[in-house]
């Protein structure tokens, strides 16, 4: 009697064991920018990390060809949507569209939904002053928010006289700190994001059109030198 009460037991001990367990948020942490740990729950939504897009992750053990096919087949297709945004985007306002590209790529590594720090939003990471002043209702539409940041591009090459670097400092940190320091401002973060844009943009096969942005020329002025004689030069 006393093995079989054993046994039973033993019996409703294995059933309680394989009951599956509550499942449980897994957390994960990471360092942020200012050194404050910050702890998140592993299936909230990855927050951006960097500049560049990340490359499409392989198909999982079991998963089919058809739906590795299918998210191929959907990725392309967003591509050939951003890519063709950008284009006209960049017709209309005259801009080389491997510039607006660069940007992008370096803003937001072509994510729509990427937010930084400071609440710019989107594919050009708009602030809400910058989309409110360039008419963008929403600026997580991937159309709205190219056709503000590539209108506010044109307006800052127009603004410098298509000095790119003060361009893009003034796009990254605003006009009147490009205004106040006479060019690049002596902002780390500024600084490595002119580096990062125009490489970028100079890169091979960036499709850059020289016949849309060339280096300003430097304005010829006049001199007299000692012996009155008078020269004009660009140095």
């Amino acid at each position: 009697m006393a093995r079989v009460r054993i046994t039973v037991v033993i019996l409703a001990a294995g059933l309680w064991f394989s009951q599956p367990a509550p499942s449980q948020a897994q957390l994960a942490s990471y360092v942020d920018a200012s050194g404050k740990t910050v702890y998140i729950n592993k299936d909230s939504p990855k927050r951006r990390s960097g500049s560049t897009i990340s490359p499409p992750a392989g198909p999982s053990a079991g998963e089919s060809t058809a739906g590795n096919a299918n998210n191929v087949e959907a990725s392309s297709s967003t591509e050939d949507r951003l890519d063709r945004i950008v284009r006209e985007a960049a017709e209309r306002h005259k801009v080389d569209s491997a510039l607006v590209k660069a940007v992008i790529t370096t803003e937001s590594g072509w994510n729509p939904q990427a937010v930084s720090r400071k609440g710019a939003v989107g594919l050009m990471q708009l602030i809400p002053q910058t989309a409110q002043r360039f008419g963008v209702n929403n600026s997580f539409d991937p159309a709205q928010n190219v056709e503000g940041g590539t209108t506010y591009l044109r307006s800052l090459l127009d603004r410098y006289n298509g000095d790119l670097p003060k361009s893009l400092a003034a796009y990254n940190a605003g006009e009147r700190a490009v205004d106040l320091s006479g060019g690049v401002p002596a902002y780390l973060e500024t600084q490595m994001y002119v580096q990062k844009v125009t490489r970028a943009y100079f890169r091979p096969g960036s499709g850059r059109d020289p016949n849309l942005w060339s280096a300003p020329r430097r304005p010829v002025r006049q001199e007299t030198e000692p012996n009155g004689r008078v020269v004009f030069t660009n140095q």
